[in-house]
């Protein structure tokens, strides 16, 4: 099974096939690319298939530095951030919940730094993901 609800490679993703896989979460979702818009007018959105493992996902770019992913799952999504030994320190010592800093702290450092996901289950979370959005774009 792949990490995204949408594995068919010849069907990219719209916006009726996203309200209805992501239910109460579609509005997140929609804040959280508005969000990124308007701290970044010049921000592109691009769909991508990164295989049968991972289905498609969503991202949002400046450039060719990718801002976050989002990966559509069934009822909620995930979002995927990178995060530079900077970000990571600035996030560490925020007021994001323990959870959050547990999920950065124990993710896997890569050569273009720390890749971590959260799952986003509803609006609760919007306020925390932006806030770790900001320290992305420090």
């Amino acid at each position: 099974m792949a990490l995204s609800i949408f594995e068919d490679k010849s069907l990219t993703p719209g916006n009726d096939d996203l309200s209805r896989v992501l239910g109460n979460t579609y509005d997140v979702w929609n804040d959280i690319k508005e969000f990124v818009h308007q701290q970044y007018p010049e921000v592109t959105e691009e769909w991508n298939h990164s295989g049968k493992n991972s289905g498609w996902g969503f991202r949002l770019r400046v450039k060719k530095r990718v801002i976050v992913y989002m990966i559509p799952c069934s009822g909620f999504f995930k979002i995927g951030l990178v995060y530079g030994e900077k970000a990571t320190i600035e996030a560490l010592d925020s007021s994001v919940s323990k959870e959050i800093k547990m999920i950065i702290e124990s993710a896997k450092v890569y050569g273009e730094g720390r890749g971590f996901r959260i799952d986003v289950t509803s609006k609760d979370i919007l306020e925390e993901i932006k806030k770790l959005i900001t320290i992305k774009l420090i």
